[in-house]
């Protein structure tokens, strides 16, 4: 996957997003911490090998295998943090 088939896919989530209401600051918000959790798993491998602070159960790999509606419940809980 290239850098702008994934540019054009995430502008496409926007888009769909937007037209469900969903407003721009809000989906802004979301793609951030996605991005930064996603960053965050890269740098904690190879070839940087990172310290990365973040619980196991809150990183990218618990993301990243789960269907969508226990992926949404999940990804709540990891926004919300230690906390819950």
């Amino acid at each position: 996957m290239t850098t702008d088939s994934i540019i054009s896919k995430v502008w496409g989530f926007c888009t769909t997003l937007r037209d469900d209401g969903v407003g721009y600051g809000d989906y802004l918000e979301q793609l951030t911490y996605l991005v930064f959790l996603k960053m965050a798993d890269e740098y904690g491998r190879p070839p940087y090998n990172r310290k990365i602070d973040i619980p196991t159960s809150y990183a990218w790999p618990s993301l990243k295998n789960l269907k969508v509606r226990i992926l949404e419940v999940h990804y709540v809980k990891v926004l919300l943090g230690p906390l819950t």
